[in-house]
C-alpha cells in the first residue's frame, strides 16, 4: 500500500488541497510504472511529499546536487531502485522524499500557460518516478520511456501531456 505525507509551506495557495493532489499524483505515477504491484502490497511505502519555497530547494539543490540554484523538484530516494522488486511481507518503508518549489513551479506553470497544480502534479509524478528509479539524465532511451510513463500517469489523472508539441 502507498501512502503519502505531505507538507505545505504557507508559500503554497492554501485554497488548494495539496495533500488530495499530492496522494492521487503518488499513486498515479505508482500504478503507471514497472512497480505498479506496490499499489496493493501489504507493506506500507511511504513517499513524503514537501511543497516549499525556492530558498529551502536552493539550498538542498546545492548540498546534494552541488547547483546553487532552486530547482522545480528534488527527489531524495530511500533505497535502491532494483531492491524495489524484492520487496515482500508486511512493515513499513520509505520510498523516499520529493521536494517542489513555489517559485519556479508558478513561473513554469505561467511559461506553459497551465494552472500551478497542474504543474505541480506533473512535478510530483515526475519526482515520484525518480523514486522508482527512473532516470531521464542516463540514456535518450531512458528519458523516452520516462516520459511515456508520466505521460500515462497524468492521463491517468486528466492532465493533457506536458511534452506534446504544439503547432503556432
Amino acid at each position: 500500500m502507498i501512502l503519502v505525507e505531505t507538507d505545505s509551506g504557507e508559500e503554497w495557495d492554501s485554497r488548494t488541497d495539496w495533500d488530495n493532489l499530492a496522494e492521487r499524483s503518488v499513486r498515479a505515477a505508482v500504478a503507471s510504472s514497472r512497480h505498479a504491484g506496490l499499489i496493493d502490497s501489504p507493506l506500507a511505502i511511504e513517499v513524503s511529499v514537501k511543497f516549499t519555497d525556492d530558498d529551502e530547494v536552493k539550498t538542498l539543490n546545492a548540498a546534494y546536487r552541488g547547483k546553487d540554484r532552486p530547482t522545480n523538484v528534488l527527489s531524495f530516494p530511500m533505497m535502491e531502485p532494483e531492491m524495489l522488486g524484492q520487496l515482500s511481507g508486511a512493515g513499513e518503508l520509505l520510498l523516499g522524499d520529493v521536494v517542489l518549489a513555489r517559485g519556479v513551479c508558478a513561473a513554469e506553470a505561467a511559461d506553459k500557460a497551465v494552472p500551478v497544480e497542474t504543474h505541480a502534479a506533473h512535478l510530483i509524478v515526475h519526482g515520484t518516478l525518480h523514486l522508482l528509479g527512473y532516470d531521464h539524465e542516463t540514456s535518450d532511451g531512458d528519458a523516452d520511456h520516462m516520459e511515456a510513463t508520466e505521460r500515462e500517469a497524468l492521463a491517468s489523472l486528466g492532465i493533457s501531456d506536458p511534452y506534446a508539441i504544439t503547432e503556432v
